[in-house]
């Protein structure tokens, strides 16, 4: 698949995380971004917030990037049915990890996970 710039989008690990000024996720491999999209797929998932970046929005009221969802691509979301999902959230004004948008427990792994249109699901 080609993605941003001309660039190659594999099937391997990648940092995603949600692009404020494009308004789309932002999927990086190898350090470089190489893809913008509204909707995908990773597993073998690690989520991530930096505490320092976390600090520095709280401090200064300016939002930045520091929570990142780790996990190796698979694809753009194809509109397959998310039966079994649990919705996560991260609100670096709320809480210090993602958690699930349900009962608040911190979430650091998942084994899929889906991030659609601003929103994150997973098993």
């Amino acid at each position: 698949m080609i993605g941003y710039k001309n660039r190659e989008v594999r099937t391997q690990k990648s940092k995603v995380y949600y692009n404020l000024h494009k308004h789309l996720f932002s999927v990086q491999q190898e350090g470089l971004v190489v893809l913008h999209t509204d909707a995908l797929k990773l597993v073998n998932v690690h989520f991530q917030v930096s505490e320092a970046g976390r600090q520095r929005v709280l401090a200064e009221g300016r939002k930045n990037v520091h929570a990142f969802v780790n996990g190796v691509f698979q694809g753009e979301y194809a509109g397959e049915p998310l039966e079994g999902f649990r919705e996560a959230y991260y609100n670096p004004h709320k809480v210090d990890s993602f958690i699930d948008k349900e009962t608040l427990e911190p979430l650091y792994e998942a084994d899929t996970v889906y991030l659609i249109d601003r929103r994150i699901f997973y098993k």
